[in-house]
């Protein structure tokens, strides 16, 4: 009886995201498809001189050597692109505050990818990360693929038992490797998720940008960057069960929580550009359509070549 109204509920919340994501980011994506989800193709297209932002694996040397001047070749795109969502549905996604949960946002996220990729008629595949297995949902195009993909994300989402017991840290890695494995043509990639895994992603993210442009899109409630002072505070890591109770009055406690979280946040963005990744923070306090409208706005008018970007709204 209950997956009887879950149904229901499920499609009524997946038809107003799409209603919303459509009033308001239909703008950003439509019109000059120029710069807006494919990176680079694979075939080279006219010479220009070179100014300073442009991408130097671009430089085109012959070209150069002639005239004597730096000159690029920009690459012809690709007007069908695969588009990739992994996603990050571990149980600290279930995190938040006043705006929400994490695990909301990552429905969000990859909602507003997945149209924008099939209103310029591109495919759609997803790799789930669920309990600290990677489900796949094949490559295919068309809404009915995408509306598939995200009611199995809202059915996750909605699950109200965590795994007993827990299943530990997340651990980024194969999902990464093995988004690799599945798209070995050049795509596009968003890869959304709180970034608070196990470390050692960072090489196979870089790994994952050598071939395909990849997002990655950051979940951020802001109970992670700074502690309130409301008086003993019982927190509960959900991913390993621990629980401790800290003093928020201790205005030392604090300051040090937030000095922690500040690095934190400095080493996930700095993985992130270093691996030639594109940055888009998405806070639970904070507007996530707005931010995600600005953010495609500026992919659709960034000319080729510009340096990588960070967005956080």
């Amino acid at each position: 009886m209950q997956a009887h109204h879950e149904e229901p509920t499920t499609r009524r919340v997946l038809a107003q995201l799409e209603l919303l994501i459509s009033q308001r980011l239909a703008g950003a994506v439509h019109g000059d498809y120029q710069g807006f989800f494919p990176g680079p193709g694979n075939e080279a297209g006219e010479g220009r001189p070179y100014v300073p932002g442009d991408d130097v694996r671009l430089i085109d040397w012959n070209l150069t050597a002639r005239t004597m001047h730096t000159h690029v070749r920009d690459p012809i795109q690709d007007h069908e692109l695969d588009v990739w969502l992994v996603v990050d549905l571990s149980a600290s996604q279930s995190f938040g505050t006043r705006g929400g949960e994490k695990r909301q946002l990552a429905l969000f996220g990859a909602a507003a990818f997945g149209f924008a990729a099939t209103w310029l008629a591109n495919r759609v595949g997803a790799l789930l990360l669920v309990d600290g297995e990677t489900e796949v949902r094949p490559l295919r195009s068309g809404k009915p693929n995408l509306q598939a993909i995200l009611h199995r994300i809202a059915r996750i989402n909605m699950r109200t038992a965590r795994p007993d017991p827990p299943a530990g840290r997340t651990d980024l890695r194969p999902a990464l490797t093995q988004a690799g494995t599945v798209a070995p043509r050049r795509g596009f990639v968003a890869v959304i998720s709180d970034f608070l895994v196990e470390p050692g992603w960072a090489n196979e993210l870089h790994r994952l940008c050598q071939r395909h442009t990849v997002v990655a899109v950051e979940l951020v409630d802001p109970l992670e960057l700074r502690l309130p002072a409301v008086g003993a505070l019982t927190v509960e890591d959900p991913e390993t069960g621990t629980r401790m109770t800290v003093d928020t009055l201790d205005g030392g406690l604090r300051d040090r929580y937030e000095e922690a979280a500040r690095q934190q946040r400095e080493r996930i963005a700095y993985i992130i550009r270093n691996a030639g990744a594109e940055h888009l923070q998405l806070r639970t306090d904070q507007d996530w359509i707005g931010q995600l409208v600005r953010f495609f706005q500026l992919r659709r008018h960034r000319q080729f070549g510009y340096r990588r970007s960070s967005w956080a709204g």
